[in-house]
């Protein structure tokens, strides 16, 4: 795109990198090497090449260049704002849903979201994989839970390890009798595509599991040619995936932008999941939308795209308490009249037009 980082060869870690590029004013560099010295900041040339830097509002600058509205927390935020601490037995594993855990195997990401929801762990400064120690005892944890079925590699953006070393713990997971499934979530093919190379494809797969890959994308402008042949890469290869999306204002608060991007996932043979709500995450409040907001675009987007497009809007509790469905409600019971007898119960069900229709019919259909 237009601009200065059509030739970038590094990732940008520093505001004055962003400044120097175009990617954020120079009058705002205070402000944001305020940012920068609490939350990690990472702009890869892959990220930066999409930003439009004469557009002031920017969806993709606006995920990952820092911004000085993140120094304003609210009552309401807080550093670990779906409750993993609550549930975490050992280190490096959260333990919320008998059937599946989170593995938290690296501390680092390829970029860094500006809403990210484990924004007070990650990143410099933090550390930035688990130690060995640590691991064989997440790995104890994990054989001694006979209920696990799915191991989930989160962090962190666990394709940041080497081909060679996720390949010995895919093998080591897939060797536990009772896993059966192992999900990894990134963002990795959008923002450094390269990465995914035939030696990694090679190590997401193990004998004895079923490797499933959730892609973090908000925009369809992420999925750029590069990042579309890199998840073909693992689709052709077998390895199925699907998508995680986070609600987020000016980015794809929007139906036009909400429907390129569920469109753009299908295309490339990934599933929309799940579209998150925004976490309470320290600073975020000015990327985050209302639930009604939310539940109107869901709305919207049921009458405009195929069920292939349509992800489940989900709101992680506070507190550590999971993740609940926040969608719109199309179906609700139709009272009795006084003195009416139902073999069953009725019930109005709107349709996507927002008509509203009686099931079971009346006598007059």
């Amino acid at each position: 795109m237009k601009g200065r980082t059509a030739n970038l060869a590094e990732t940008l870690r520093q505001p004055a990198e962003l400044v120097a590029h175009g990617l954020a004013p120079a009058a705002a560099l205070a402000d944001l090497e305020k940012v920068a010295a609490r939350y990690a900041v990472a702009v890869t040339p892959d990220i930066a090449a999409l930003i439009d830097p004469d557009d002031p509002d920017d969806p993709i600058a606006r995920q990952f260049i820092p911004d000085a509205a993140e120094l304003e927390a609210q009552a309401a935020e807080r550093a670990d704002p779906i409750g993993d601490d609550a549930h975490s037995p050992v280190a490096g594993i959260v333990h919320r849903y008998p059937d599946r855990v989170l593995l938290k195997l690296v501390h680092v990401c390829a970029v860094y979201c500006r809403f990210c929801f484990r924004r007070e762990m990650v990143g410099p400064g933090k550390e930035s994989a688990l130690s060995q120690a640590a691991y064989a005892g997440a790995l104890d944890y994990i054989r001694t839970h006979e209920a696990v079925w799915e191991v989930i590699l989160t962090g962190g953006d666990p394709l940041m390890l080497s081909p060679r070393r996720l390949a010995e713990i895919m093998n080591e997971l897939a060797a536990i009798a009772h896993v059966k499934v192992i999900r990894l979530h990134t963002r990795v093919p959008v923002a450094q595509p390269e990465r995914i190379s035939d030696d990694m494809v090679a190590a997401l797969k193990a004998n004895g599991a079923t490797t499933w890959v959730v892609l973090h994308a908000n925009h369809a402008r992420e999925l750029t040619d590069g990042a579309r042949a890199a998840c073909a890469r693992l689709i052709d290869a077998g390895i199925p995936m699907v998508s995680q999306s986070v609600l987020l204002r000016g980015v794809n608060d929007n139906l036009a932008a909400l429907e390129a991007l569920m469109r753009a996932f299908v295309e490339c043979r990934i599933k929309p999941y799940y579209l998150h709500h925004g976490d309470l995450a320290p600073g975020t409040a000015h990327l985050r939308t209302t639930i009604a907001e939310g539940q109107a675009l869901m709305r919207g987007l049921r009458g405009r795209v195929s069920g292939l497009c349509q992800p489940e809007y989900v709101l992680d509790i506070p507190g550590g308490h999971g993740k609940a469905p926040v969608g719109p409600n199309y179906l609700r019971a139709e009272p009795a009249a006084v003195g009416e007898h139902r073999a069953e119960t009725r019930y109005r069900v709107a349709d996507y037009c927002g008509d509203v229709h009686l099931y079971p019919p009346g006598p007059e259909g």
